[in-house]
């Protein structure tokens, strides 16, 4: 079940989070490192929408307007954000022999940096690319990783943001499935027992024979999906590999 495969968010509202500092009582200078990691702390606790430049003063101790001199503006401090937190990647130099072993190696690292922070994929766009360092390096080591396949290079980039894409999206739906989880208070165990009853209403009725046979916890496995669909997508990507040879 999805509730077995994901560190739990616990849901703090800022009234009841740590006590904000006095102003001033930052007692080392305030650096962007400093502000980044506070306003990942909120997010990983709260959601990307908790994330304010208020809220993230608070928090520190200090005025809003110090902030400025770190990041630009909010949708400034969620592309930095999401940066420092694509560093906590280390992507290894040449890494594993072959392009297919590199891809997973990456995506995997891209999958546990989502499920350590959920609001990730929110925060990283396919059309407005970031220009910023850890990010980049990310798609960097994928275009190496497929250098030497007499590929386009339009062809590879597109492999790059697919397998981004691939991860992000199971990604979004473990995000939102904590979030339920926060609104409602209701796992998703809890949720699928009470649903039983219709379920089984509509799956006895002969209508769904294949859907019936198919165990309960098949479609909550995130964790499974997102292995079956990177494996499924590598052996089509393969195939195109091959096809260039």
């Amino acid at each position: 079940m999805v509730s077995s495969h994901i560190r739990r968010r616990h849901s703090v509202s800022p009234a009841t989070s740590q006590r904000p500092r006095q102003a001033g009582a930052f007692r080392q200078p305030l650096g962007r490192i400093h502000v980044l990691r506070a306003a990942i702390a909120i997010a990983d606790v709260e959601g990307l929408d908790a994330v304010s430049m208020r809220r993230l003063a608070v928090d520190l101790g200090v005025g809003p307007m110090s902030l400025y001199r770190h990041v630009a503006n909010k949708d400034d401090l969620v592309t930095q954000m999401a940066d420092e937190v694509f560093g906590e990647s280390e992507l290894p130099d040449p890494g594993p022999p072959g392009w297919r072993a590199k891809l997973e190696l990456v995506a995997h690292q891209q999958w546990e940096l989502c499920r350590r922070h959920l609001w990730l994929p929110r925060a990283v766009s396919f059309t407005r690319p970031a220009l910023v360092p850890n990010m980049m390096a990310h798609t960097e080591w994928i275009l190496r990783a497929l250098d030497g396949l007499e590929l386009p290079l339009t062809t590879r980039i597109r492999e790059a943001l697919t397998l981004h894409g691939l991860v992000a999206t199971v990604a979004l739906s473990m995000a939102a499935e904590i979030e339920s989880e926060q609104e409602t208070g209701v796992t998703l165990d809890g949720w699928l027992l009470a649903q039983q009853k219709r379920a089984n209403q509509t799956l006895d009725s002969g209508r769904f024979p294949l859907l019936a046979t198919i165990p309960t916890e098949t479609a909550s496995d995130l964790n499974g999906l997102f292995e079956y669909g990177l494996a499924r997508h590598l052996d089509g990507f393969a195939t195109l590999v091959e096809g260039h040879a």
